[in-house]
């Protein structure tokens, strides 16, 4: 017996739908939490950039004592968050978490202290 595949033809439209993740309350409340235990390690401030079109994050910014322009920035990609060092434009890494990310700009809480969601 034999089968027959289908092939999708180079006019068909595509139903794939890319995932991203989104930046949700669980991470804000991390993020806040983040910056204030890591006040004595540089840490200044943040900044949470959102889309102006869909409202969706877009990048979030994070300065540390020694300069004045911002040193990270930490934005989704696919399903990894990227870690950017802002000042250098160069990529450091991408983590499976937004908690991964921040503790590899300052390990100041344990790595996945956010609770589920």
């Amino acid at each position: 017996m034999t089968r027959k595949v289908d092939t999708p033809s180079p006019t068909s439209s595509c139903n794939v739908i890319p995932l991203r993740l989104s930046f949700l309350p669980r991470h804000r409340e991390y993020l806040m939490r983040w910056l204030d235990a890591g006040a004595c390690m540089g840490l200044c401030d943040v900044d949470v950039a959102a889309r102006s079109d869909d409202g969706l994050i877009e990048h979030v910014l994070v300065w540390v004592r020694e300069n004045a322009d911002p040193a990270y920035l930490v934005r989704p990609e696919g399903m990894t968050w990227v870690l950017i060092d802002h000042l250098r434009d160069h990529r450091l890494g991408a983590f499976k978490s937004f908690e991964a990310a921040l503790y590899a700009i300052r390990p100041v809480l344990a790595c996945g202290a956010t609770a589920a969601a």
